[in-house]
């Protein structure tokens, strides 16, 4: 589970925002500043990152801050399940990232899968929709909703990509280190369980 103190910041940055989206006052607007610099002292007290960079994140958007949504694809067969080893940490996670403007959850799964496994698959259920905060993931100063969607594969060759350095299939018994901010073992366990039976409903929360 999320901290509290983490809970607490990210609900600062995110009133904080809001008030400076919409306040039509000069003062309220330099009061809502000072408690999003407040927020990022918070952060920075407790996980060590560099000011300078909670600045870059906490003042990228605009407008009524959101929670940002990470959309992974989820490929199995033969029960093994499709991993990507990631470039940035040498861990593997389920191919995906953040949803793009102009395109679906399906479509975002579907193209990251290309991008990241040269495989093209199909979009054909959602599975899960978690919120990162009720589950086993490592610090994060967004606030972050990971959808989980079930693909089938077309056609297309194993490889690497721009991000990623390889992919391969998994059985869920043989797993390797998993990047645990993109997704865990229980989750990754969970779902090679659920793509075998259709009737299962979507997990959330």
């Amino acid at each position: 589970m999320e901290p509290r103190w983490l809970s607490w910041a990210k609900e600062i940055q995110a009133l904080s925002q809001a008030g400076i989206t919409y306040t039509k006052d000069a003062y309220d607007k330099e009061r809502y500043e000072r408690l999003r610099e407040i927020s990022k002292e918070i952060m920075g007290e407790y996980t060590n990152m560099p000011i300078d960079k909670l600045t870059g994140l906490f003042t990228n958007e605009t407008g009524y801050q959101t929670p940002k949504v990470d959309i992974r694809a989820v490929i199995v067969e033969q029960e093994r399940i499709l991993l990507v080893k990631e470039k940035s940490d040498g861990k593997w996670a389920l191919p995906g990232g953040w949803g793009d403007v102009g395109f679906s959850p399906g479509e975002v799964a579907a193209k990251e899968t290309l991008e990241e496994a040269g495989l093209k698959v199909t979009p054909v259920r959602m599975l899960a929709v978690y919120d990162t905060k009720n589950h086993n993931h490592p610090s994060m100063p967004y606030h972050v909703y990971k959808l989980f969607i079930y693909c089938e594969r077309k056609d297309g060759r194993l490889s690497g990509g721009l991000e990623t350095s390889k992919a391969a299939f998994f059985k869920k018994d043989r797993l390797p280190e998993l990047s645990p901010a993109r997704n865990t073992y229980e989750q990754v366990a969970q779902l090679i369980a659920d793509t075998a039976n259709p009737r299962t409903p979507c997990r959330f929360d």
